[in-house]
């Protein structure tokens, strides 16, 4: 008996640790490359299959080994099956998340002990293309590993083309903190692109066992993210981590498997983009490679092509010939099974759909001079430092007049928006950002309103929205909401109507926020490092609360900017839109959204005086709940429990809102088809 080892290195180099949360808002340790290690050998595959002296190959000592059993099978066995599996594993088939490293060593470990490496190596590519940055990057990752369509003269090497700025772009505008990722997509571009590959060795590195690691017929398969098996646990891995999966079971001397191939790789692209597509598997089993007729005899397979369709692990239908009409029906059939579709898709819902889903904005632009006076009146009576009247001087002379040139007082805000953006170089925003937690720091939450006024209006600035979303220090978004909340949350009234204006103000700039899809993105985010959907979220529930009609009219209109975003975020996955590529796609979370419904249902219940804001909070209410992933298996019971629909009907009704209920005839259509269709 032979011990099985499997080699674990970072190809990182600690970077995803120190830098994954800030890039994905998720934790990912490692960028993983394995090897098996047995017999005295390292294998692993790059430009094809490599064996090495084990802690030998250019990665450098391996940052953990696990043990994986032993095998039975002997020495010159297994180096048969790495014989046959050089066709299989060639350069041009290398893909770094598709089809790589990991996949070649599951492969071995299968074949050599019957198992599989450890989950999170396995699924990390899935893991990291969950996040909006992984999924915004794939193409340019898809870009730089450009693999060969069938029928195409093999190539030596990874075909690596340099992406289009504009892709490294929008991948980097998918993370919390678009100027770090950037910067990283840029380099991990460059070295793609002088090197041919980000992880493959060179082929004159290391020694192989044969000269036949380069290209032959097996290489001009696979042009499309199709997983391969060459053994039974490989199988019966991908089976068990995704609820769909269709195999093809082929052979290189069958003519119809190459007729079909095209359309199956075709299905493979559509199919594994969009909504669930991390949930469904294209595999393929080659007859002639590995252990492929013994996949194919476990499942009674004994022609080719032969497909086979799984649901949760379990054989539900077969296919056997060349149909390709057939072919995708049957997929079809499997994924409306694997994905029914939401029911709200079959509700026709006018008022709702006439909705906009662009952001309520307040843009009304205030006298300067009357800012600038009464800004400086507060910071005089509250202290003589130096140091403050240094801040207050720096406002007066350099942020003030940039906003007046963007912002003059006359004129509409179309014509603003027309303007030139902000000189906005990051030693300026800095600049400004500290000398507002100088004065916040001294002046008490009720006189900071002109200082957050000179924000609500900046942050319409294309480029002061793009800084802040980077989470600055010090951060004045975060600054300004850490002060609203202990306003909000005081036990004190008079603390809450002191600071009235104040409050209005900070919601007006978050509302505004979601002018600019960077900052939405900051808004919306979990991340712990410079996400605010936590404290937004909680700001939202106070206020909406809250005793004056302004400050509840603030905060609805907040509430809608939210739920706006992530309704278009579930259109555009709906309509098959290919994850990251969304403007801003929200990260769905079943508590979250639970909170906020209840918080709309309430402060709609309590709202008998401003119709202006019933509107507001019932259209928010319909985009959180439409499309919702968590409808039937949470909302809807609350829904019930809260009553919503004799709330909602109630606002229609003599006293409900006003002396006669709602009045605007396009109100009282939103508010009775939100009652009768989404909360029935």
């Amino acid at each position: 008996m032979a011990k099985v080892q499997l080699y674990v290195y970072d190809l990182s180099n600690g970077l995803a640790k120190q830098l994954s949360r800030q890039l994905t808002g998720r934790q990912i340790d490692g960028i993983w490359h394995t090897s098996v290690v047995v017999f005295g050998k390292e294998i692993f595959y790059g430009q094809g299959i490599c064996i090495t002296q084990p802690g030998m190959s250019h990665h450098g000592r391996p940052l953990q080994i696990v043990d994986m059993g032993e095998t039975s099978i002997d020495e010159e066995t297994f180096n048969e099956y790495l014989e046959e599996m050089r066709s299989h594993y060639t350069a041009d088939k290398y893909h770094l998340l598709d089809f790589n490293c990991n996949s070649f060593t599951n492969d071995c470990v299968g074949f050599l002990t019957g198992g599989s490496i450890p989950a999170w190596i396995k699924d990390l590519p899935s893991d990291f293309l969950s996040t909006p940055f992984g999924a915004a990057l794939r193409p340019t990752i898809d870009a730089m590993f450009r693999r060969p369509v069938p029928g195409a003269a093999p190539s030596a090497a990874p075909q690596v083309q340099m992406p289009a700025p504009e892709t490294l772009n929008a991948a980097a505008s998918a993370s919390p903190n678009p100027a770090l990722a950037s910067a990283l997509l840029q380099a991990v571009a460059s070295q793609a692109y002088s090197s041919g590959s980000l992880s493959a060795p060179t082929p004159s590195t290391f020694p192989t066992t044969s000269s036949s690691a380069g290209s032959n017929s097996g290489s001009s398969t696979v042009a499309g993210p199709i997983h391969m098996c060459t053994n039974p646990s490989s199988l019966h891995s991908l089976l068990q981590t995704h609820r769909a999966a269709v195999v093809l079971f082929t052979s290189p001397t069958c003519p119809p498997c190459r007729m079909i191939e095209p359309v199956f790789e075709d299905l493979a692209h559509q199919k594994t983009h969009g909504s669930g597509g991390g949930r469904v598997a294209f595999v393929k089993v080659d007859l002639s490679v590995g252990m492929g007729n013994q996949v194919a005899s476990e499942w009674g397979v004994r022609v080719t092509p032969t497909f086979l369709f799984f649901l949760d692990a379990k054989k539900i239908e077969e296919l056997k010939g060349a149909n390709g009409t057939e072919l995708r029906s049957q997929v079809d059939i499997l994924l409306y099974q694997a994905f029914p579709p939401h029911p709200h898709t079959k509700l026709s819902l006018p008022a709702v759909e006439a909705l906009s889903t662009n952001p309520i904005l307040f843009t009304q632009v205030p006298n300067w001079e009357t800012v600038s006076t009464k800004l400086a009146s507060f910071i005089d009576a509250a202290s003589s430092s130096a140091e403050l009247q240094t801040a207050k001087q720096a406002l007066i002379a350099a942020v003030i007049p940039l906003l007046k040139t963007r912002f003059p007082e006359k004129g509409s805000p179309a014509e603003a928006a027309k303007r030139p953006a902000f000189p906005t170089p990051a030693p300026l925003l800095a600049s400004w950002a500290s000398t507002t937690a100088k004065i916040a720091s001294v002046l008490p939450s009720a006189q900071l309103f002109p200082l957050v006024d000179m924000w609500r209006l900046a942050v319409l600035d294309e480029g002061v929205a793009n800084w802040l979303a980077t989470g600055p220090n010090p951060d004045p978004l975060q600054l300004f909401l850490d002060k609203a909340l202990e306003v909000l949350e005081s036990v004190d009234p008079a603390q809450k109507s002191g600071a009235r204006n104040y409050l209005l103000t900070v919601l007006r700039t978050l509302a505004n926020g979601f002018s600019h899809a960077a900052l939405s993105k900051t808004l919306l985010s979990r991340a712990a490092s410079s996400g605010k959907r936590a404290r937004t979220t909680r700001a939202i529930v106070a206020a909406l609360l809250h005793d004056d009609a302004a400050v509840r009219t603030a905060a609805a209109s907040l509430a809608f900017n939210v739920a706006a975003a992530l309704q278009k975020s579930r259109v555009e996955k709906l309509r098959g839109v290919t994850p990251g590529t969304v403007p801003v796609e929200v990260e769905e979370d079943e508590e979250w959204e639970v909170e906020l419904v209840s918080a709309v249902l309430e402060a709609l219940s309590n709202e008998t005086q401003s119709e202006e804001v019933v509107h507001r909070l019932t259209a928010a209410l319909a985009f959180l709940l439409r499309l919702s992933p968590f409808y039937e298996s949470q909302l809807a019971s609350l829904l019930e429990v809260l009553q919503s629909r004799e709330t909602l009907k109630g606002k229609l009704a003599k006293g409900g809102c006003g002396e006669n209920g709602v009045q605007k005839p396009e109100v009282r259509k939103l508010v009775a088809e939100v009652a009768e269709k989404l909360c029935a």
